[in-house]
């Protein structure tokens, strides 16, 4: 008689720098393939993953999550050492845990946050070449924050939506967004239920040409209103751009992965 299916959630870090994203794609490396290889070695049969959110190519995770079937009977602990024993240095699980027959790591998910790290120094950065977005900009973080606010709430986000994102809509809400600087580094950080295709990088780009003082913040209002993508600023680029946590309901107890001294580190490394 064969073991009951059960399912896991698995929580995930990636530098996403040599990755073509979460998503598989044929020919190409992906975190979703690194995974499933993984947790199908430990498990001794085929495991398909869906994650909460699929992160483009270079952007990276501080706090995926992901569920996934097994009919094998493996402790916990097991799943995670047996997993990261199989998995590149790049990427690593940090826990596992049975969830409910319906929990979805996507669509039980109740918001969000991302953290997009710009760096502004005159010198371009070594360490973290992947891992931030350099400027040479003496970039404003008050004027960034004041002209973010206008997105918070839901609006009609077509402004800062890339042209193949396969959304049916372009409604999100944005429950909270912020801009603060840290010495040399300026972190935006966003919430929201769901995210259109490269909205967080076009985000960034707009408000870094506010925060140059290219733009006044109000900016931001009329390009929101304008539900235009031509009218924004550019796509910034992916390296410095986070999955920072993924939240659930509080009655699922899915942990959640705290990287404040992890981002204290960052920002040290960037300081002068």
């Amino acid at each position: 008689m064969s073991s009951p299916v059960r399912r896991l959630a698995v929580g995930i870090e990636y530098d996403g720098t040599r990755y073509a994203g979460w998503q598989h794609q044929p020919g190409r490396e992906t975190i979703q393939d690194s995974i499933q290889k993984a947790l199908s070695a430990v498990a001794d049969h085929p495991v398909t993953v869906a994650a909460a959110g699929r992160t483009d190519a270079g952007v990276h995770a501080c706090a995926q999550v992901a569920h996934f079937d097994t009919r094998a009977d493996r402790p916990v602990r097991g799943w995670v050492l047996g997993a990261n024993s199989h998995l590149p240095p790049d990427i690593a699980i940090n826990w596992a845990m049975e969830v409910e027959p319906s929990f979805h790591a996507r669509y039980t998910a109740q918001g969000r946050t991302y953290r997009y790290c710009i760096l502004r120094r005159a010198t371009r950065p070594a360490i973290l070449r992947d891992r931030v977005c350099w400027t040479r900009a003496a970039l404003d973080a008050a004027a960034m924050h004041e002209g973010a606010q206008a997105l918070v709430g839901e609006h009609d986000f077509s402004s800062f939506r890339a042209v193949e994102c396969q959304s049916t809509t372009p409604k999100r809400h944005v429950d909270s967004i912020s801009v603060q600087a840290d010495g040399p580094l300026v972190v935006l950080e966003i919430s929201a239920n769901s995210y259109l295709h490269h909205m967080v990088r076009n985000i960034a780009g707009t408000l870094m040409e506010v925060g140059a003082g290219e733009r006044p913040p109000a900016w931001v209002a009329e390009i929101l209103a304008a539900r235009d993508r031509t009218r924004a600023g550019i796509t910034a680029p992916a390296g410095g751009l986070y999955l920072w946590q993924v939240r659930y309901p509080k009655s699922l107890q899915v942990p959640e992965t705290a990287f404040n001294r992890a981002w204290a580190m960052i920002a040290g490394l960037a300081g002068d």
